[in-house]
């Protein structure tokens, strides 16, 4: 219900009034609704963001507390370009020389030329050996020349890493030779071709090639002149050959993963002949993995460091304005969760435990900064790192360890049913009761309104007809005999 503006029998603003005291039954409610609601929004935005830092936090404990970390290798080659080398838990640590003579080396062979690629060979079949691997390709009708040879090559040997190429000679002296390779490597695994033609003779019976015994270097035969189309060995397959503390190795391939357990060993280039000759050797070095461990320090103190500022932004007191303005207090001001968690962290990072030398963070060169954040001596950390590896790794790691203490006090608050999602539920509770106090409110401001409208409407329509009653009293009384009207002269 709504009132007309002015009353038209009081000439009252029924709008205005009924308005005025509607907002004055409803605003004590709806400012203490609206500051609820911001104060536990503030809360619930705060323990998010509080609950996300002890998340990160919580992450680098578990990956430090982690018995692995200690156990891998870190293996170094003295030169790249010579040899690469990795190591894993299994690898004992020590020094070796290693000498590198030979690569493992692939087959690769170019059959006889022909003058024309596309023209026609004649049908038969071709058996293609690389070490005990054979491929046979049928050669039929329509698909007898040398560039539909070269795709079904190239089909029926890529499982086993055989590829076939045409390469043509522009001056036309060496043809157009198909060129076979092979991904195996190592001393046997030489590529040769026979053919067993349904006609003969005819041009496919040209393909059929046994490359001739290699010499001790393994050298390529080279172009004969007289006869420039002719098959020949472009590189033959051969072991690698290299020695590791004078003891000397054969490898079919590149990468030796057998001769120092757990050490992998890849082979890029051979040395010169000038260090073959002199005997000099590169050095492969293997050690506990140091650098990761450091690495993996330097996260938990940054994750540390995160979450003290994330905690410092979130209960500090700013004054708004310099220092006379009004102070502003963070969502988590006073919190005393907040202050229970960092009280338990507090106390463990200063709880000494573990063995002489190596009790608290400080001994590894972790200390405590006066600001609360951890800040690391990496000369200390380095002298502990190569002294007492095996000390540290019982000082953080295993259920006793700093890692899993810590975590302790973490666990709570971030596992699920625990402290912190407890409290935000608590909070959604609460911005939900907002929502249904502000129904109850609308609902009974609006019952008000209507009823104050009815009220008003009610009396305005009263002074109008008291004042029609008035205004013929009036006019009646005027009119009575002897009654002498004032507006007369």
């Amino acid at each position: 219900m709504q009132g007309l503006g002015n009353g038209i029998g009081s000439g009252l603003d029924i709008n205005g009034i009924v308005k005025a005291l509607v907002d004055a039954e409803a605003a004590p409610k709806s400012a203490q609704l609206n500051r609820l609601e911001k104060a536990t929004t503030a809360k619930f935005s705060g323990l998010g963001q509080f609950r996300s830092a002890l998340s990160e936090f919580q992450t680098a404990l578990k990956d430090l507390n982690d018995p692995a970390l200690f156990q891998k290798r870190s293996a170094t080659s003295g030169k790249p370009d010579i040899f690469s080398v990795t190591a894993d838990a299994k690898a004992t640590a020590g020094n070796f020389n290693v000498q590198v003579f030979k690569l493992a080396q692939t087959s690769k062979v170019a059959l006889a030329g022909v003058a024309d690629p596309a023209a026609e060979l004649g049908t038969g079949k071709l058996t293609i050996n690389v070490g005990d691997t054979q491929l046979n390709i049928d050669v039929t009708e329509g698909n007898d020349s040398l560039t539909a040879i070269r795709d079904a090559v190239n089909a029926a040997g890529k499982e086993s890493g055989l590829s076939a190429s045409i390469v043509t000679d522009p001056n036309g002296a060496g043809g157009s030779r198909l060129i076979l390779s092979s991904t195996q490597s190592g001393t046997g695994n030489d590529i040769s071709v026979s053919v067993v033609s349904d006609d003969d003779p005819s041009a496919l019976s040209g393909l059929a090639y046994t490359p001739p015994a290699p010499d001790a270097d393994f050298t390529p035969t080279p172009v004969d002149p007289t006869d420039p189309m002719a098959a020949r060995t472009i590189s033959y397959g051969q072991d690698a050959q290299l020695a590791i503390d004078g003891i000397k190795i054969s490898s079919a391939t590149n990468t030796i993963s057998d001769a120092i357990e757990g050490v992998s060993i890849t082979l890029k280039s051979k040395q010169s002949k000038e260090d073959i000759d002199s005997q000099t050797s590169v050095s492969l070095a293997v050690a506990e993995d140091r650098a990761g461990v450091k690495s993996q320090l330097k996260k938990f103190v940054d994750a540390y460091n995160k979450m003290m500022g994330t905690v410092t932004s979130l209960t500090k007191v700013t004054k708004v304005g310099g220092e006379d303005g009004e102070p502003l207090a963070a969502a988590l001001v006073g919190d005393a969760s907040v202050r229970s968690f960092m009280s338990a962290i507090r106390n463990e990072l200063g709880n000494a435990q573990g063995t002489d030398g190596m009790r608290i963070l400080a001994d590894l060169g972790i200390s405590t900064q006066r600001d609360g954040t951890l800040a690391i001596d990496d000369e200390r950390l380095d002298t502990v790192l190569k002294d007492n590896f095996e000390q540290l790794n019982g000082f953080l790691t295993g259920d006793n360890g700093l890692m899993a203490r810590l975590n302790g006090k973490v666990d709570p608050y971030t596992q699920t049913g625990g402290i912190l999602e407890s409290r935000t539920t608590a909070l959604q509770n609460t911005l939900s009761s907002v929502d249904d106090q502000r129904e109850q409110l609308t609902l009974r401001i609006d019952k008000l309104e209507a009823r104050l409208f009815s009220q008003f409407n009610a009396m305005d329509a009263l002074v109008g007809q008291l004042s029609g009653t008035s205004d013929y009293l009036s006019g009646a009384l005027s009119n009575l005999p002897g009654v002498v009207r004032q507006d007369r002269n």
